[in-house]
């Protein structure tokens, strides 16, 4: 198994979640507030520097309010698609 962390779906997963909260007029301290943590956390997922567990992407998904399995279907088709594309040598 590949590592994850920065992998295509890693990168897609971050940005969905990046403009997931920026839509909903949060800042990363706000969101860090309503999940109990550290600014600094939430940079480190957005920044893509650290990886986000299921129950954590749970939770953001109910602070920020984005539907989890919309998310997980487009950064699967994403990562389908990014397997799909030919390789330039």
């Amino acid at each position: 198994m590949q590592k994850t962390l920065r992998s295509p779906r890693h990168l897609r997963l971050v940005q969905i979640i990046v403009e997931k909260r920026r839509k909903t007029g949060m800042s990363q301290a706000d969101l860090a507030k309503a999940l109990g943590r550290y600014q600094s956390v939430v940079a480190a997922v957005e920044s893509g520097g650290r990886r986000v567990d299921v129950v954590e992407f749970l939770e953001l998904a109910e602070v920020i309010g984005f539907d989890p399995f919309e998310v997980l279907r487009e950064v699967a088709e994403t990562a389908q698609q990014h397997k799909a594309a030919p390789r330039l040598s």
